[in-house]
């Protein structure tokens, strides 16, 4: 049977985003299926007007309904805030195997440095922030995830960019303070295999936390830091070296299942 994999954005972008790994990924004969969270993958147009209090809680709701409606439990392979998704929907059974690429932390690791400090500042200094749609500056947008690439690609990069949920992002940047402990995982439930993914120059999901998101998943998790990569290595020279480390691990669970 064809694996399926089941790729996950993160914040501001939209399903196309992992394309780079999703044809890689179907030249090697796996399913794909890349959606577009909810109320996102509007970049030229204003956002739409429920958006800024969208919760993680309802993207993993649709998320959930889609995995639900497939034949077998997919790959998850999640970047970034799609990484703390994917963690959510392997808490749930959802996933055979997960992927988490350069992964947003879970409720209860505390995320906050000022490089990321930096990179939401333009919405963090907004009152009510939390129930508003926010995107970027392009200085944040290019500091934060993008700084490899070349100042061409960055505009390019950015012009597909939309709005991300404020409340979306409160609840992971500030999940003490949300009563509903959106992005709470609960680390037991996750028994499927894991890859989290770092990148030694990422400045908005740092290797210092994703360490400590390896730890957390430690009875099922292997850690890969990638030197010489930032947060936007999906698209940065040298991503096939990631995306075939990904497939060479995904084969080695085949084998081990033998």
């Amino acid at each position: 049977m064809t694996e399926t994999l089941v790729l996950i954005h993160g914040m501001w972008a939209d399903g196309p985003y992992a394309r780079n790994f999703q044809s890689f990924f179907e030249d090697k004969g796996f399913h794909c299926i890349a959606p577009t969270l909810r109320h996102h993958g509007r970049p030229a147009e204003p956002p739409h007007p429920d958006l800024g209090t969208t919760s993680l809680l309802d993207y993993a709701a649709d998320l959930e309904a889609e995995i639900r409606a497939l034949e077998s439990l997919p790959i998850l392979v999640g970047h970034s805030m799609g990484g703390l998704l994917a963690q959510m929907l392997a808490a749930r059974g959802l996933a055979k195997a997960a992927l988490l690429i350069t992964p947003a932390s879970p409720a209860g690791i505390v995320a906050i440095r000022l490089s990321v400090l930096r990179a939401f500042a333009s919405g963090l200094l907004r009152w009510g922030f939390w129930r508003k749609p926010n995107r970027q500056t392009f200085g944040e947008f290019s500091y934060s995830m993008y700084h490899l690439l070349p100042l061409e690609e960055q505009r390019m990069l950015y012009s597909q960019a939309g709005y991300e949920s404020g409340r979306a992002a409160a609840e992971i940047g500030f999940w003490l303070f949300d009563p509903h402990r959106a992005a709470r995982v609960d680390a037991k439930r996750v028994t499927c295999p894991m890859l989290i993914v770092g990148a030694s120059e990422d400045r908005i999901t740092p290797v210092s936390v994703l360490r400590k998101v390896a730890r957390k998943y430690r009875h099922v998790a292997e850690y890969k830091e990638f030197a010489g990569h930032a947060h936007g290595l999906m698209y940065e020279q040298g991503w096939e070296e990631i995306a075939r480390y990904c497939a060479d691990w995904l084969a080695g669970l085949d084998k081990s299942g033998d």
